[in-house]
């Protein structure tokens, strides 16, 4: 019998101080108690937020068991947490989270001749196959967040992925599991176990008294689907029972199994007419690749695919399409299907001609839709557009969202093509429609019906739905759960689908394990009614609907459709998670830390604008933990492009510090730093002495003491102004003017100069535009109504330039100030006129990319002499907005081969890098890729676009940093 825990709601805040300081002096590891600690883990990738009792950080594997026993000895119930990308509400409790990802991440052991490895639950499923990666080996479920998920959720879910088709579920690839039980007790469950430790004995007595008494049950109501996740696996225990035994049954179980190749490689990439098309596809194309070593066949719908094409990263993925051509029709569904070979490509290849063979004869397939991939870069970007099918759709415009409640169906193969039809009719007969993607060779569909969960008619219907596709699976031969569990969503369905009986027999099993049901309590074997499933969701937590406030706002958030859209955009995917590639997140990648993801400064600035952290309801604009969590947001943009839904955190932490600047007034700090261009401007008037003054004690103690600047920061020196150093520039039929930004201007002008140089050698006359600031400082630091003021001004004295016709175009030497221009200008509330502001866009390029992309159309072709090849690390922006290309292109012209490192954000961010309290970080993410890459290049020059890049390159590693530009001018023959 499953006995109630203690009444958290019933405590009171000394109550929860008190625990909290006890578990704090019980374990070596963090113990976060904190209302928004709290809230940060409160949601996962689902639509649920249920507050959580606590937060543990454990040190270690074995810290964590210390905290499991100080919870056991409490009576509390626990929930432990990886990636938290669980998408049906598994990782939403009112409990203790325990999250294993931060510190529990080692590799403990590596057997290559055993084809085994032993590992701690933290690591992620890709961090472990990099691991492997000189061994030939790999972990070989893979489910779309590979690149977050820990392989402890990836056991406790038992996780498949695009191909378990060939390699299984983590069931099959998991072969012994040490594991702490709900009392403390650490035992090691394998085959076997039960004739070697009593304690593991007796858990698997009782389990298999359970599965024999409802064997007939078992075999009858268990789908026979290859991928199946709802309930419990009582069908795999009954399976180990019934195997032949030598002293005992119980010889064969694995309770393991219940708690939770070196080939090449080749991508076809098929392109169909309609959905329906492709579906029919997938039998014919199973026979015949099975045989032949197909690993995978995967797909992704129209509605995945026009979210992508309005994403900045994933619309050139797209592009790739076979068959797509916007002047003719796009594919509405396309499959992607993976073979190895074991004797190489040559194996692949030959797949790929019997594949084309088939698709010949195939119905709906696009003309010229198909593609083959055996380059490695081309076949990651084929899966990462896959993988990103889910969070992409979280950036559709629109009131309705595909929302996660029906998207784990899983059924026969074979009857792929009549579920599609009937639950189409289903989602028409309820006036909307969904997005569909698909594990499609073991007949795994994700569909996201479009819900308004705003609105009380659609969430209704999302029950009705949800019921009826539940229904449909069943008779189709499959389950409403493949690989993606159960969790809030459809555990109501449970009881529908397997009967009481079956049900009860669940709940004794979790009895076993769990005497006092302190694990996770409530989900799967407690079912609730159905209309539970719209229960403790994100835009209602309490039972009442929670709202952003009407505010005038600084930014436009039309695109968004409102505010209110634009904070509830962050979907809990974690893909900002990462570790390792890209950009996001810097802050998160050096710390591992949730609070400092993408996700957790989306949480945070959710939670305080509706109210949710403030007493009174009302937004909580002065919020000092939020404003904590958002301190160590680099504003680096990358997120607005590397996340699939494309979270703009960078400008919704402005908005919300200007947010508070209108009730509180600026701080001091704030004013320093976003007047940058003021403080250089007079700091350039007296060059020489203010260097000096920088340089000495007393300025370092002044700067330490008034703007909070590291000491151990090296302050930009000033210079004459690059106006006194301008000179003339020979008259030319065609001009182009640059954009005098604060540094150009005031401390580094031999860019401006060089500038100069390079385009007067390409026949133009050079304008200096000293029009302003473009307020990025002001920006960042969220002064917005200050920026607003100054980009107006700025605008109106490039007005002139923008509307003359002679100027062939704006150019703009530092990333940051480009990324204003064409990014923030557009959506800031200023009076200036939009159309003003689009021409600009339309007129302003980075130097050394204008000097590149219309190369062949310049008055006249510069020459260079040859040299040392460079390497090139790019903007944060820049390679957020336009990619490194943009500088990359013209240092090859000018030195040949030129190496593009692969390194994420360098770790300065304006100010971000300079202050006391972030210093530290600051070099921590310099160390995480961009030093080393640094290190590595030896004797090459340096290359960075960036002023924050060069100083931060120069104080990290001591190498001095050359603007592109720079470079190409001294090459110049």
């Amino acid at each position: 019998m499953l006995l109630p825990v203690v009444n958290i709601d019933e405590w009171s805040p000394s109550q929860r101080e008190e625990i909290a300081r006890e578990l704090a002096s019980a374990i070596e590891g963090e113990v976060r108690f904190g209302l928004q600690d709290r809230m940060l883990y409160a949601t996962d990738a689902s639509m649920y937020q249920v507050e959580p009792l606590g937060v543990v950080i454990p040190a270690s594997t074995e810290d964590a068991v210390r905290a499991i026993q100080f919870c056991a000895r409490h009576h509390l119930p626990i929930l432990p947490r990886g990636g938290g990308t669980s998408l049906a509400g598994q990782c939403t409790n009112r409990a203790v989270v325990i999250d294993f990802s931060a510190n529990c991440r080692g590799l403990l052991e590596v057997d290559v001749p055993g084809r085994r490895v032993r590992t701690e639950i933290g690591t992620t499923i890709d961090d472990l196959n990099d691991a492997l990666a000189s061994t030939g080996l790999f972990f070989a479920p893979d489910p779309a967040t590979s690149k977050h998920a820990n392989v402890g959720g990836a056991i406790g879910n038992n996780a498949a992925g695009g191909r378990s088709v060939r390699y299984g579920r983590t069931s099959e690839s998991l072969i012994s599991a040490t594991v702490a039980l709900a009392d403390g007790t650490v035992v090691k469950l394998e085959k076997g176990a039960a004739l070697k430790d009593p304690r593991v004995g007796a858990l698997t007595e009782q389990v298999a008294r359970i599965v024999q008494r409802n064997a007939k049950l078992i075999k009858e109501r268990f789908p026979k689907t290859i991928r199946r996740n709802a309930g419990y696996a009582l069908d795999m225990i009954l399976a180990q029972l019934e195997q032949p035994w030598t002293t005992s049954p119980l010889e064969n179980v694995n309770l393991a199994h219940l708690v939770c190749g070196s080939e090449a490689r080749g991508i076809a990439v098929i392109s169909f007419v309609t959905l329906e098309d492709a579906i029919a596809a997938v039998k014919p194309i199973l026979d015949v690749g099975m045989p032949l070593g197909l690993t995978a066949i995967e797909m992704l719908d129209d509605v995945v695919l026009d979210a992508a094409r309005g994403n900045l990263e994933y619309r050139s993925y797209v592009d790739m399409l076979p068959g797509a051509n916007a002047q003719l029709r796009e594919p509405k569904a396309v499959l992607y299907v993976e073979f190895f070979g074991f004797n190489g490509v040559q194996d692949v290849q030959q797949s790929f001609d019997r594949l084309e063979q088939l698709v010949g004869h195939l119905k709906g397939v696009m003309p010229n839709g198909f593609a083959r991939h055996t380059d490695p870069t081309a076949m990651l970007k084929a899966w990462k557009l896959r993988k990103a099918g889910e969070p992409l759709l979280h950036g559709l415009p629109g009131k309705r969202k595909p929302v996660t409640f029906v998207e784990d169906n899983a059924v026969p193969v074979e009857n792929l093509g009549e579920f599609v039809r009937r639950f189409k009719e289903i989602v028409a007969r309820h006036g909307t429609r969904a997005a569909y993607w698909a594990h499609a060779s073991v007949g795994v569909l994700h569909i996201r019906p479009m819900v308004d969960m705003h609105s009380d008619s659609d969430r209704k219907m999302m029950q009705e739905i949800a019921v009826e596709a539940a229904d449909l699976a069943r008779s189709v031969g499959g389950v409403m759960s493949g690989e993606h569990g159960d969790g809030r969503v459809r555990g109501p369905l449970l009881e529908r689908y397997f009967g009481p009986e079956l049900m009860e027999a669940m709940r004794e099993v979790k009895a076993v394990f769990d005497p006092e049901n302190r694990l996770n309590p409530g989900n799967i074997i407690e079912p609730r009614p159905i209309s539970s499933i719209n229960e403790k969701l994100r835009i209602e937590p309490l039972g009442a609907p929670v709202h952003v406030p009407k505010v005038e706002t600084y930014f436009d958030y039309a695109a968004q459709d409102g505010l209110d859209h634009a904070v509830e955009m962050c979907n809990g995917a974690g893909v900002c998670r990462k570790k390792t590639g890209g950009t996001m997140c810097p802050s998160y990648m050096a710390t591992l830390d949730e609070r400092h993801s993408t996700r957790g400064r989306g949480n945070a600035l959710r939670l305080a604008i509706t109210g949710q952290l403030s007493p009174s309801g009302q937004p909580a604009w002065n919020d000092a933990e939020t404003e904590e969590t958002l301190n160590l947001c680099l504003s680096c943009k990358a997120c607005k492009s590397e996340c699939p839904t494309n979270v703009d955190i960078a400008k919704l932490k402005a908005e919300y510090t200007a947010q508070k600047f209108k009730l509180n007034g600026p701080s001091l700090k704030a004013l320093a730093f976003g007047n940058v261009r003021l403080l250089n401007r007079l700091g350039s008037m007296t060059a020489p002495i203010a260097n000096a003054v920088n340089a000495s004690w007393l300025g370092k103690f002044l700067a330490s003491t008034i703007m909070g600047i590291d000491p151990r920061r090296r302050v930009p020196d000033f210079a004459a102004s690059l106006a006194s150093k301008w000179g003339t520039s020979p008259s030319k039929q065609k001009k182009v003017a640059l954009f005098g930004d604060c540094f150009v201007m005031y401390n580094e002008p031999g860019i401006g100069l060089a500038s100069k140089k390079v385009l007067e050698a390409c026949g133009y006359e050079v304008l200096l535009a000293d029009a302003g600031c473009c307020g990025r400082a002001k920006i960042s630091t969220g002064l917005l109504e200050q920026a607003i003021e100054e980009i107006d001004a700025t605008l109106e004295r490039l007005k002139p330039l923008i509307e003359d016709e002679s100027i062939t175009a704006i150019l703009v030497a530092e990333p940051s100030c480009l990324s204003a221009m064409q990014d923030d200008w557009l959506s800031l509330k200023l009076r200036s006129p939009l159309t003003l502001r689009n021409a600009l866009k339309n007129k302003t390029f980075l130097v050394e990319d204008f000097v590149e992309r219309y190369w062949s159309r310049h008055p006249t072709t510069p020459t260079f002499v040859t040299g040392p090849a460079p390497v090139l690390h790019g903007h944060c922006h820049q390679k957020a907005l336009w990619g490194n290309e943009t500088s990359a292109a013209l240092l090859r012209r000018a030195a040949g081969n030129v190496e593009v490192l692969d390194t994420g954000c360098c770790g300065m961010a304006g100010s971000f890098g300079y202050t006391k309290d972030r210093y530290d970080l600051s070099m921590q993410i310099g160390e995480l890729t961009l030093f080393p890459a640094v290190r590595k290049s030896g004797e090459k020059p340096v290359c960075a676009p960036g002023t924050s890049c060069r100083h931060q390159i120069h104080d990290g590693t001591g190498a001095s940093a050359l603007h592109p530009i720079e470079f190409v001018a001294s090459r110049l023959s």
